[in-house]
């Protein structure tokens, strides 16, 4: 047809087209039933001149979310929470032993400062005193410094998990739990209500209700002012002279490593309790998918190989 013209129409007056409608057929002879390949008989399981690098993963008994390559969507607030516990309680554990070593050391120390009052000491027996007292000063510091970094981590994992599972936000902000905490004189007041709260939350307790620290927790703010006590007094007491002030300053050194090193048991203890409260089955408890051991069951029915496969 003529671009502008149309049947029944004016010359030079454009009209509606009209509708086609477009039907595909199959082409001929392409309807025609394919011929089935003939189906061979079983032969036994495939044979491979060499060990196929190809197959599914040995991952039968891990979580999918566990496999290499796949995105786990993060680690859940109660698993975080297991995973610093337990880095802290590590950290603690190891400080408690190099504060208690510490302690035997500063102890030795004061055992041959009275022998020396009587009888000359050996410079071999001196010098190993020496260097164990120097070791242990210059390791426990820095083991204390990682145990409170992992102490301040976990707590603020877990003041998230029990405000979360209360259903509000957390009582106090963050610069308040660091300086209630870290800054010298406010971490004796602010130390033992911070963690009575958690502990409070942790037991879920009415929010109108006022914290009632327990036994263990009055334990450890205890052990927590006596320490920061005896590292005060033996830092100002050192600042003297005068042969009994030294004689002093060694058993002061003495009491404040044995507190730091009861400090950091009774925190793991309280650490762990506080997990336990917020995250009552732990990640080891779940794993319950483990065959121990199989008695008494029926022998597996086996199918006959047929005489055809070639193995």
């Amino acid at each position: 047809m003529h671009p502008g013209r149309y049947p029944n129409g004016q010359p030079g007056r454009q009209q509606p087209r009209p509708s086609v409608r477009w039907v595909a057929t199959v082409p001929p002879g392409e309807n025609l039933p394919r011929p089935r390949g003939r189906r061979r008989p079983y032969t036994g399981p495939p044979r491979y001149p060499s060990p196929p690098r190809w197959g599914f993963p040995n991952l039968v008994w891990r979580p999918s979310t566990a496999v290499p390559g796949t995105s786990s969507g993060g680690m859940e607030p109660r698993q975080r929470l297991r995973s610093t516990s337990r880095s802290a309680v590590t950290l603690l554990i190891a400080l408690a032993v190099l504060a208690g070593l510490a302690a035997v050391a500063e102890g030795w120390r004061y055992v041959l400062l009275l022998q020396s009052r009587t009888s000359a000491l050996s410079p071999g027996v001196v010098g190993a005193s020496d260097a164990f007292v120097l070791a242990f000063a210059l390791m426990t510091p820095i083991m204390a410094l990682l145990a409170v970094g992992g102490a301040l981590w976990w707590l603020f994992v877990a003041r998230s998990v029990a405000a979360r599972d209360a259903g509000q936000d957390v009582p106090r902000p963050a610069w308040q739990v660091l300086v209630g905490t870290l800054v010298p004189g406010a971490n004796l007041l602010l130390a033992g209500p911070i963690v009575a709260e958690l502990e409070h939350a942790a037991l879920r307790r009415p929010v109108d209700r006022r914290p009632r620290p327990s036994r263990l927790v009055l334990g450890w703010w205890a052990t927590w002012c006596a320490n920061v006590a005896l590292a005060v007094v033996t830092v100002v007491w050192r600042l003297r002279d005068g042969v009994q002030v030294d004689a002093d300053g060694v058993v002061l050194s003495a009491l404040t490593d044995a507190c730091a090193a009861g400090l950091a048991i009774v925190t793991a203890v309280l650490v762990h309790r506080i997990t336990r409260l917020l995250s009552p089955v732990g990640a080891d408890v779940l794993a319950l998918r483990q065959v121990v051991k199989v008695t008494g069951a029926p022998e597996p029915e086996r199918r006959p190989r047929p005489a055809t496969s070639a193995r």
